[in-house]
């Protein structure tokens, strides 16, 4: 249904998205209408398709999004074992689904998208300081970018919280990483692009969760078509 959910506004595209039951939360579909895709989207921005962002990436489609939070939802929200959700979110491109689990992660959760690429870094700033809002979480500090090689996950220098609830990896790994497994938090879920071949041109998405006790167990969900993740282009 995802070719159905294209719209001519941004509520237009979050109602279709909801009507076809690609949102299928309340709360995601909130979080989603506070977010203007336009902010985000170099062109047709309310289109339910993916467009380039430069540097060989893109902004995803809406509804590859919409899965993404649906499936990390547990470990986005704020409450009494998690008052303060911590989500990593591995080549944040743009810079929309920072912004989307931003609206979800609570007054003192935080995002932290890393980029490989100065420049995408940057962009996605900017974009956040589109909007009132996105200005906020990104002064007061709920929503924080840097540069790093996600495929190592991201600690940040100085913080005596470590660790992740959630970790989104928005391009396909050759595997699942074993410092973003370390640093997945016991519980914790990433949503995570794989490749099923040395080729990457077979694809799936992974749910990976840790228990309480430490337990990894994974799960395939889809298949997709994700841009690589790799290391930053040499200069």
């Amino acid at each position: 249904m995802a070719w159905r959910s294209s719209g001519a506004t941004n509520t237009d595209l979050i109602e279709n998205l909801w009507r076809n039951n690609l949102i299928k939360s309340p709360l995601v579909k909130s979080a989603f209408l506070k977010v203007d895709r336009a902010h985000y989207a170099p062109s047709s921005p309310y289109e339910d398709s993916p467009q380039p962002i430069g540097h060989s990436a893109t902004i995803s489609a809406p509804h590859m999004h919409a899965a993404a939070v649906e499936n990390l939802l547990p470990y986005l929200l704020p409450s009494d074992t998690r008052p303060a959700p911590r989500v990593l979110d591995i080549g944040s491109g743009s810079g929309y689904l920072t912004h989307v689990m931003a609206e979800l992660v609570g007054d003192e959760g935080t995002v932290v998208g890393v980029e490989h690429i100065k420049a995408l870094k940057d962009l996605g700033e900017v974009n956040m300081r589109k909007s009132s809002e996105g200005r906020e979480f990104v002064g007061g500090g709920r929503v924080r970018f840097r540069v790093g090689d996600g495929r190592k996950g991201w600690k940040e220098e100085g913080e005596e919280e470590e660790g992740w609830d959630a970790i989104h990896v928005g391009a396909s790994a050759r595997e699942v990483h074993g410092e973003m497994l370390e640093q997945l938090r016991s519980p914790g879920r990433m949503f995570i692009p794989v490749d099923d071949d040395s080729g990457g041109w077979s694809q799936h998405v992974w749910c990976v969760d840790k228990d309480g006790e430490g337990r990894v167990s994974k799960k395939k969900l889809f298949g997709v078509r994700y841009v690589p993740l790799t290391d930053a282009p040499r200069a």
